[in-house]
């Protein structure tokens, strides 16, 4: 019996086609701002008709110049009246005194306690069991009627992993995703991968708890040696997953208060714990109150982080409430934001690769660098359901093909827009998830002189991630929040919907 086999290599598996929500336009300009071209265009001619040139010819000005702010973007997409509208905002929060935070017995907080500043002052924090028996935390914002849990993983990586297998974990996170808009009542998810130095306290008592009393001297102070020594300049990696639920099942239902939203979730977490493991998460859990309330009180003071490790090494829990666990002091800059023992500055993504990517295109961007003490990189995803994606993709279309056809001589970016956007809703129709995403990058430095090296090594990181990022520059305090794993949904926070902003 002959045995054939085949050495052809098979080319890497690549990723892209990722489209920024457009709206059809003229001159660059999205559905409402045509209209407002329009209405512009009328006034003239009114204008002329009714006062003289000179006076029309004042009004077209004025269109002209506010057409300007809408058309004229920068690098990253933003135009005048937006980055006006930023700078207007943060004057505003400055001049009232926002910008600052004093809590504890001494501060400004309600009842003298240490609650969480900005738009994570009115969540509430309740603690369930899942149908497994375990305990999970749940989340709730009021101010947008949204639940979410935390869900904490460790990933295997993809260190020392056949390709095949990487592939068909990237596959089934993209299932996952597609998964998520056919559950009910999911508003967004969210993944967070947070480097930070290791304190070796792990690393000290498993040494003590198995040092042998007969062993050599010599063995015993090796290693103790060793367990003193070898945590010095390494990095601990945590990985979490928020999945975050409207409170109003449907249209027109009443808000449901945490116990029922407890009890529906309770049955609900293990599936979706078990099938975030087939995508590589490894072994996966619900975080409890108070580990939630741990992974706040470090980030917003890096300091304690120590100290709650040598309790957990004692094998104590610190008793943390969710009303202490904000920070004492924190002040927000037009760039970066101080928090009591820490700086941080946090930037947006603005576009995605151009072209395409293989799978471990943010590989350097996850790792940890020596130059910034605590990293997060959180990969916001928003789901949407099979009965809305058909509708968008087709309207992404046509606002292609409009933008296309506007112009006797179309530029290559608007001919090549639309085959994206056939593409896209060609995958849609064979069955395929519709998700927009983004990205935060946080990156904490607890001496001030080098955050600066921390900039720097943001910008060179994504650079080779391919990513185009800016500082969330006037809401630092606000990105550091939505940066945490807590499942919240900054569109939801916006005063201006989303909606709204695309279509200008």
């Amino acid at each position: 019996m002959a045995v054939t086999i085949d050495e052809r290599r098979r080319a890497p598996r690549t990723y892209g086609n990722w489209r920024r929500p457009t709206s059809a336009g003229l001159f660059g300009l999205g559905t409402f701002g045509t209209y407002g071209l329009m209405i512009g265009l009328v006034v003239v001619v009114f204008t002329v008709m009714i006062a003289n040139l000179v006076t029309a010819a004042v009004v077209f000005g004025v269109l002209v110049l506010a057409g300007a702010t809408l058309v004229i973007r920068d690098v990253h997409g933003k135009n005048a009246l937006s980055r006006m509208g930023a700078r207007a905002g943060w004057f505003r929060a400055r001049s009232a005194g926002l910008h600052l935070y004093r809590s504890g017995p001494l501060g400004r907080a309600l009842w003298g306690t240490y609650q969480l500043p900005g738009i994570l002052a009115p969540t509430r924090l309740s603690e369930h069991t899942d149908s497994y028996g375990r305990p999970f935390a749940l989340l709730y914002t009021p101010a947008v009627g949204t639940y979410s849990v935390v869900i904490g993983a460790e990933p295997d990586g993809a260190s020392l992993v056949d390709q095949d297998q990487i592939d068909s974990w990237v596959a089934d996170w993209g299932h996952w995703l597609a998964s998520l808009g056919n559950e009910i009542g999911v508003e967004a998810t969210a993944v967070t991968v947070e480097t930070a130095p290791d304190t070796g306290t792990r690393l000290r008592r498993e040494v003590e708890a198995n040092i042998d009393d007969d062993a050599p001297e010599f063995a015993r102070a090796m290693l103790r040696e060793a367990a003193a020594s070898y945590p010095v300049g390494s990095s601990t990696v945590r990985a979490y997953v928020s999945v975050t639920f409207s409170a109003t099942p449907r249209a027109g239902a009443r808000r449901r208060d945490p116990d029922e939203m407890g009890r529906d979730l309770a049955s609900r977490l293990p599936g979706l714990t078990a099938s975030l493991q087939e995508a590589g998460a490894g072994a996966t859990h619900p975080l409890s109150a108070q580990e939630v309330c741990e992974v706040v009180r470090i980030a917003y003071d890096p300091a304690v982080a120590p100290l709650i490790d040598e309790a957990h090494a004692a094998g104590e829990w610190p008793e943390i409430s969710w009303t202490d666990v904000g920070p004492s002091a924190t002040e927000a800059s037009w760039d970066s934001y101080r928090h009591d023992s820490a700086r941080s500055v946090t930037w947006a993504m603005s576009a995605a690769p151009s072209g395409v990517v293989q799978s471990g295109v943010l590989a350097r961007l996850l790792a940890p660098h020596h130059d910034i003490a605590r990293k997060r990189v959180t990969l916001l995803y928003k789901p949407i359901d099979a009965a809305r994606a058909a509708a968008m993709v087709e309207a992404d279309l046509r606002a292609a093909e409009f933008r296309q056809t506007a112009t006797r001589k179309p530029a290559a970016r608007d001919t090549a827009a639309v085959r994206a956007a056939a593409s896209t809703a060609a995958e849609e129709a064979s069955g395929a998830g519709l998700v927009n995403f983004g990205m935060l990058v946080t990156a904490t430095v607890l001496d001030p002189a080098k955050e600066a090296d921390a900039r720097a090594a943001v910008d060179n990181l994504s650079a080779i991630a391919r990513l185009r990022i800016r500082p969330v520059y006037g809401a630092q305090d606000s990105a550091f929040a939505a940066a945490l794993p807590l499942g919240l949904v900054l569109s939801k926070h916006l005063s201006l919907p989303a909606e709204v902003r695309e279509r200008i």
